[in-house]
């Protein structure tokens, strides 16, 4: 989000224990995870993250995260419906000493909660400003982002369509930025083209899941408009190959599309903690940034893929701008990588 002051547009990211500088935060960020998420049902008891159980294991995860690679902030995309626990996220993140943006907003179809049913565009704008201007449920913690938005198909069903739009309508009224859930990579071409008929401009949108789409030509595509495309599920080899998403993501790059991309692991269930055996948050770095770095790709743009592009999602601010509000120092060491 921003703030003009003096008439100079001042970016901050808003995250769980207060807003912060975008120059303040020196490592990487990983841009879709859960922390505390609930999408448990009779046949799935394992999509869960739960504060009690599983915040202990978390909080250290991300200790650890930040001691060895540098972790400085998760963007946490449990929206409303999702067993959203904003307290739970403030303390992770003070114990941890990793920032957390918080999230507001509807997932896909299956999961809305009631207050979907019957809301109209409006009502359901008003709930996403509220959220977003006084706090979470009765917390005072604000939302940083809108997401994880979502569909399923091609095109958003009719109450997608209106939680989406809500989503849209919220962002240009309030200068955050939206995340989506583009169920297995699909959709989100219709989902970029009713966001941005609302106003929200593309680089404001971030498409989510595009790593389970074996389709280089709309990645192409959404990155040539302004979208950022997340490569957000690194690691659900269920899902996808990781050999996969490394090819889709080399063809990215070569496309030249490499300060569009964002890249996490959707840690969405606490099977895939490591505690319970699995990849864990820290995935990306112990593995699938390895891959990345034999395949040619340098410091420089994993670092902009990991921290600069986070942050310009976040804050809307541009590559251009983030150069110019850096120190001499900061200048020079980016001139010679």
């Amino acid at each position: 989000m921003t703030d003009t002051q003096e008439g100079t547009t001042m970016y901050q990211v808003r995250t769980v224990t207060g807003p912060l500088s975008p120059s303040d935060i020196h490592g990487p960020a990983l841009a879709h995870e859960h922390l505390a998420v609930d999408l448990s049902r009779d046949t799935d008891p394992d999509a869960v993250l739960l504060t009690a159980a599983h915040g202990p294991h978390i909080t250290t995860e991300l200790t650890g995260l930040r001691e060895e690679f540098g972790l400085a902030l998760v963007i946490e995309l449990t929206c409303r419906g999702m067993g959203r626990d904003p307290r739970a996220l403030a303390r992770i993140s003070a114990e941890s000493g990793v920032a957390v943006v918080a999230a507001t907003g509807w997932y896909y179809e299956p999961f809305h909660p009631d207050e979907v049913d019957g809301a109209d565009v409006e009502e359901l704008t008003e709930t996403l400003v509220r959220d977003i201007d006084h706090g979470i449920g009765r917390t005072a913690i604000q939302p940083g982002v809108i997401g994880e938005v979502g569909s399923h198909g091609e095109q958003p069903s009719e109450p997608e369509t209106r939680t989406l739009t809500a989503a849209a309508r919220a962002a240009v009224a309030t200068g955050l930025s939206v995340a989506t859930h583009a169920h297995l990579g699909c959709g989100g071409l219709g989902q970029l083209e009713l966001l941005t008929s609302e106003g929200l401009p593309a680089h404001r949108i971030s498409i989510g899941h595009q790593d389970l789409l074996d389709n280089p030509s709309i990645h192409r595509e959404l990155a040539a408009s302004g979208a950022y495309v997340a490569f957000d599920t690194v690691g659900k080899e269920s899902y996808q190959s990781d050999d996969t998403r490394l090819r889709l993501l080399l063809a990215l790059l070569e496309a030249g599309h490499a300060d569009r991309v964002l890249l996490s692991c959707d840690i969405s269930r606490c099977s895939y903690l490591l505690v319970e055996g699995g990849q864990g948050y820290g995935h990306l770095f112990r593995s699938f940034l390895p891959k990345l770095r034999a395949a040619g790709v340098d410091d420089e743009l994993i670092d902009l893929m990991t921290r600069r592009n986070p942050l310009r999602f976040l804050t809307g601010e541009t590559e251009g701008e983030a150069l110019l509000r850096r120190s001499p120092t900061e200048l020079h060491h980016h001139k010679d990588d």
